[in-house]
């Protein structure tokens, strides 16, 4: 059994039961945040894609593959985002090291 249910997606709306009010004004938010604007939709829909996977969300990745397909996105450009993000969070990881090195650092001298 997996922990993640693909159904659950369909199922979002289902967070708002007991504080509709707050569902709503986060869904407000959140179709706000992907309309045109200075980016194109398609703009958006392809970071979103890049962030779902940096933060490794199983059910954005799957609303935003299609959102990108819906926008006109293909997936050279998906995979690219994808890449962009793993990329970054890949140097994060790495630049991170730099602490250990200062830790090191402090206890050695």
């Amino acid at each position: 059994m997996a922990y993640y249910k693909e159904d659950d997606l369909q199922r979002f709306v289902e967070i708002g039961k007991h504080r509709s009010d707050l569902f709503e004004k986060f869904m407000a938010w959140y179709q706000a945040c992907q309309a045109e604007g200075a980016l194109t939709r398609r703009e958006k829909a392809l970071i979103g894609l890049a962030v779902a996977h940096a933060l490794q969300c199983p059910y954005c990745i799957d609303a935003f593959s299609q959102s990108c397909l819906e926008a006109g996105s293909n997936m050279e450009q998906m995979t690219e985002a994808i890449h962009m993000a793993s990329a970054i969070r890949g140097g994060a990881a790495l630049i991170h090291g730099l602490q250990s090195h200062n830790s090191v650092d402090r206890v050695s001298m």
